[in-house]
This record gives structure tokens, C-alpha cells and sequence, in this order.
């Protein structure tokens, strides 16, 4: 992770306007920088499920790298993510193209009395989440074999390279107690049925995470005695929180970032983390109203992407060609399609379609909500009628997923952004036929589409695997379900008095935060 940081000049009289927004009264007072253990964060809503095969994904993840085994670990050498074994194992090696061996470090316990941390808890873990939310995590693997109490091997079906980094080091890598998970009847939401990590878990819905010291862990200490994680919806309000000096690290929205680059604060630093997140906003080919690709096809060409870039950004995003971030195998340069309002109006005319109205969902912040008013007087100018809809973070996650209700039905077009790992196959898992109402909320199939993914999995070669992942962009593309957006960079301001550690995708370990 990149970090700046210098001391030039502070921010005043902001406390005031926290106290007015209700953000003070309530808080922990005692700063960090006044040498207290507490780390104090934000996270933007309350982690409603926990379990690493039914999670939404964000701030789950960070619960779960605080209080659960992983085998391996984001490092970063220069510009390039690579990965490293954690402090959990004495041995993490890929022997060949189908095996994975490993050996779980002496002495590791699970909270509750639940017992050692075994092997088999490594299998169970592993196999439960072929048949979870994020199965696709797990495509390439077939099953873990143990081989001793604390020793074991991840048999893969086919040679799959990135495995380590997109799957053991990601939230899906989380290990669990088979013991306890099976008292708790094989699922759990909010609870953590046992931990075995630096840090034991406790949340206040609608108020904060709490991360305390986990009196059974012998393994390396932490930097930081307790975290607490404040919900904050708004990043604007986070930024006012952190410039008042209630926060120690946040995340920055873009005018924020512009501005911070430009005038540093004093004491303050600038971490980025990557640019590993996709925007679009899609479409659902399904709607009545949507099901005609023409009209899917005219709303491609009416958005006005650069304004969006500018008006909502600042100009700090990468233009967006498709799904594959920059610095991936499979990014592409150029979309097949390009902001025409005539070529919109045309298409329209041509579908017979006048006076349609649709409903714009999207996050409720501050860029989000200013790129759908971009969009909403772009589809004005082509005659079509947009209402915007901002929804908070719990409902907007579920609104597409089948299992979560019947919101699906009535999904028109929403924005959405999705954070990846440093390979393109994790990119690509979301909008296969078997993700459909599921997370391919475009509810779009095909064979070649499907096919492709498996192709890219077994693929060893560079630039095959470019040609494969361009062409399967291509094919979304031509669904007319997507209007690319921006590779937004995962910012975070913070006092120099710590060191940020975030994964390439953004989740924030505080376990791995230092002090500077």
C-alpha cells in the first residue's frame, strides 16, 4: 500500500458540527495519539452475517481476519501484490499444480474451549464453502486431505496458480472451528461461534464493532490493545469525524482526496490501498421494461461517462472499459460502445419506445448519488424519466439476491461497485448463469460466457489469458446490461501516528496496523 503523509497545516471548528450531526455524544474521548491502546475506525453499517460462505463481503471481511485462522496473507513487493504465510502456519507450500501443502503453527486454541486448531477444521472449512455463496472462490479446489493433527493438503481438481492469493488470503480463506460450528447448527450471523486470533468480537447494532484482546492467544501481539469500529454511513460525515480528531484512519470520498492531495493536513498521512473496484451501472434484461437490447443499447450511449469521472470524482478515478482493473491481465482499453445521445435517441425510436420511466437504485453517498444525477439529466435528454432511489447499505446488498426477497423482481437499473483480488477469475466468477439472482443481478446467461470462465482457470498462458478475459468482457458488454463507470482507488486518510494495512481490495487488517 502507497502512504503519504506530511504536516503543513490542521483543520479547526469542526467539532462543533459533529456535535450538531449527534457523532460526538457517545464516543470513546481518549485519543490515540494521547498514547491510549485504542485504535478507533469507521466501518459504514453493522456486519449482518459473519460467515464467511453467506457474507455480503466489506467490514465482514475485516471481522474475519481479526478473529479467525488464515493460511496466507496479501504482501506487497513494490507495485505488485504477492502473498506470504501467517503467523497460523509453520508451512504453506505449493508443491506442484494440484497440491497445496501446509502445517497449522503449535499451540493455537479456539475460544470456548472448543479445543486446538486442527487440520481437519482446515477441511472442514475449505469443503463447506464449495456448496456456499462463494463457492467460486473454491472452483479449482477438490478436496483438503489430512495428513496429521496439524498438517494437511489442498488437493486441487485442475492447476490453478492464483489460488493462494485470491482464495487464501481473501475473507473465503477465513478458517473455522468445525466443533463449534457444528454446535451452532453449520451456519452462524453475527456471533463468531469460536475465535482464534489476536482479537474477540462484540457489536453494538447501529453504533459500533468492538474489537478487544483475545485472552487465549499466544501468537503475536498486535499493535493496537482494542479497535473500535464506528458505523458512519456518510463518508462526509467519517471525514468530519477523522478532521476533528475522533478517528484515527477512514476512508475518503474523492473531492476529499482531491483536496487532501493537493493541502495535506497537519499530522495527516494518504494510504491507497489499490484501484482493484468496478463500477457500472447495470441493468436488468429481464424488467418488461428493459427486455429489448435497443433499449438497453440507448441507454449506453446516453450516459456521459467523463462527466460522471469529473462531476462526481474530481477526476481521481481510472475510466472504466469494463470489469478487470487496471494492472490486470484482461483490462481493456476501450469500451464498443461510446456517449451518442443521438445514436440513443435513434436506437429508441427504433425499439418504439417513448415516455419510459425507470428507477435508479444506488448507495446512499455522496459520489454515488452525484453520479446518478449525472445519469438521471443524461437519460433525460434522450427522453427517458429516471427517479433516483438511495438506499442504505443492508437493503442495497439484498435487493438483487433471490434469497434475500422479492426486491429482484422490481430491480430496473441500479450503480454498482464491486472490490476484486489481483486476478481477473475472482472478477469473473460473479456473472456466471449459476450466479444469476444470486449476484449476477443482470440475470443474463451464456455458454460461451460460462465457458470462457472455466478456460481462464486452466490457463496458464499470459496472453491466452488476456484474449480470454477481454472476449468475456466483450460478451457482457454486448448484453447492453452495463455502463462502465471508474476503477475507483481505495483511499484512506490517517494520523501519521499509525500505519495503515489494507488488502489490495481495500478491507482494512488492523491486526496488521503499526505504530509509526
Amino acid at each position: 500500500m502507497k502512504q503519504t503523509g506530511t504536516t503543513r497545516r490542521g483543520f479547526l471548528g469542526t467539532t462543533a458540527v459533529l456535535g450538531a450531526m449527534g457523532l460526538v455524544p457517545g464516543w470513546p474521548t481518549a485519543a490515540f495519539a494521547q498514547g491510549g491502546g485504542t485504535l478507533r475506525l469507521r466501518i459504514d453499517g453493522d456486519n449482518n452475517v459473519l460467515d464467511p460462505g453467506y457474507m455480503t463481503g466489506g467490514t465482514e471481511i475485516e471481522a474475519q481476519k481479526q478473529c479467525l485462522p488464515f493460511l496466507a496473507q496479501y504482501a506487497r513487493d513494490g507495485d505488485t501484490f504477492t502473498w506470504e504465510p501467517t503467523y497460523f502456519v509453520t508451512k504453506l507450500e505449493q508443491r506442484d499444480g494440484t497440491h497445496i501443502d501446509f502445517e497449522l503453527a503449535e499451540g493455537l486454541v479456539w475460544s470456548g474451549g472448543h479445543g486446538p486448531v486442527q487440520a481437519s477444521d482446515v477441511k472442514y472449512s475449505y469443503e463447506r464453502m464449495k456448496d456456499s455463496d462463494w463457492s467460486g472462490y473454491f472452483e479449482a479446489m477438490d478436496h483438503v486431505e489430512v495428513t496429521g493433527e496439524r498438517s494437511g493438503t489442498i488437493v486441487l481438481s485442475k492447476p490453478f496458480a492464483p489460488f493462494i492469493m485470491i482464495t487464501l488470503c481473501h475473507g473465503p480463506g477465513a478458517v473455522l472451528s468445525e466443533k463449534a460450528m457444528t454446535e451452532a447448527g453449520g451456519k452462524f450471523t453475527t456471533q463468531f461461534p469460536a475465535v482464534c486470533g489476536p482479537y474477540t468480537y462484540e457489536a453494538t447494532p447501529g453504533q459500533r464493532a468492538v474489537f478487544s484482546a483475545n485472552p487465549d492467544w499466544n501468537g503475536p501481539q498486535p499493535a493496537f490493545e482494542r479497535i473500535e469500529c464506528n458505523v458512519i454511513t456518510e463518508v462526509k460525515a467519517a471525514e468530519l469525524a477523522f478532521e476533528a480528531g475522533e478517528l484515527d484512519c477512514t476512508e475518503v470520498g474523492a473531492d476529499t482526496l482531491a483536496r487532501y492531495t493537493k493541502d495535506m493536513p497537519e499530522g495527516t498521512g494518504i494510504a491507497v490501498a489499490g484501484e482493484l473496484q468496478y463500477m457500472w451501472m447495470g441493468m436488468n434484461t429481464e424488467h418488461p421494461k428493459l427486455q429489448d437490447i435497443r433499449v438497453r443499447q440507448a441507454i449506453q450511449h446516453a450516459v456521459d461517462v467523463d462527466t460522471i469521472l469529473q462531476g462526481a470524482y474530481s477526476g481521481t478515478t481510472a475510466k472504466s472499459h469494463g470489469i478487470i482493473c487496471p494492472g490486470l491481465v484482461g483490462q481493456r482499453d476501450s469500451a464498443g460502445y461510446a456517449y451518442d445521445p443521438a445514436k440513443a435517441r435513434e436506437m429508441l425510436a427504433e425499439a418504439g419506445v417513448a415516455g419510459l420511466e425507470l428507477t435508479l437504485r444506488t448507495l446512499n453517498n455522496q459520489e454515488r448519488m452525484l453520479a446518478a444525477q449525472i445519469i438521471q439529466a443524461n437519460l433525460a435528454a434522450v427522453g427517458i424519466t429516471v427517479k433516483v432511489l438511495p438506499l442504505d447499505s443492508g437493503p442495497f446488498w439484498e435487493m438483487g439476491q433471490e434469497s434475500k426477497g422479492d426486491t429482484w423482481q422490481d430491480l430496473e437499473l441500479w450503480i454498482m461497485r464491486f472490490g476484486t483480488t489481483p486476478d481477473p477469475y475472482e472478477a469473473t466468477q460473479w456473472f456466471t448463469s449459476d450466479q444469476v439472482g444470486v449476484w449476477n443481478w443482470e440475470r443474463w446467461t451464456d455458454e460461451e460466457y460460462d465457458r470462457l470462465y472455466q478456460e481462464g482457470i486452466n490457463e496458464t498462458d499470459p496472453q491466452k489469458r488476456h484474449d480470454i478475459y477481454v472476449r468475456m468482457q466483450e460478451i457482457m458488454e454486448n448484453t447492453g446490461a452495463y455502463v462502465w463507470i471508474n476503477h475507483e482507488p481505495e483511499a484512506f486518510v490517517h494520523s501519521t501516528d499509525v500505519v495503515v494495512n489494507a488488502a489490495p481490495s481495500g478491507e482494512l487488517n488492523y491486526r496488521r496496523f503499526e505504530r509509526a
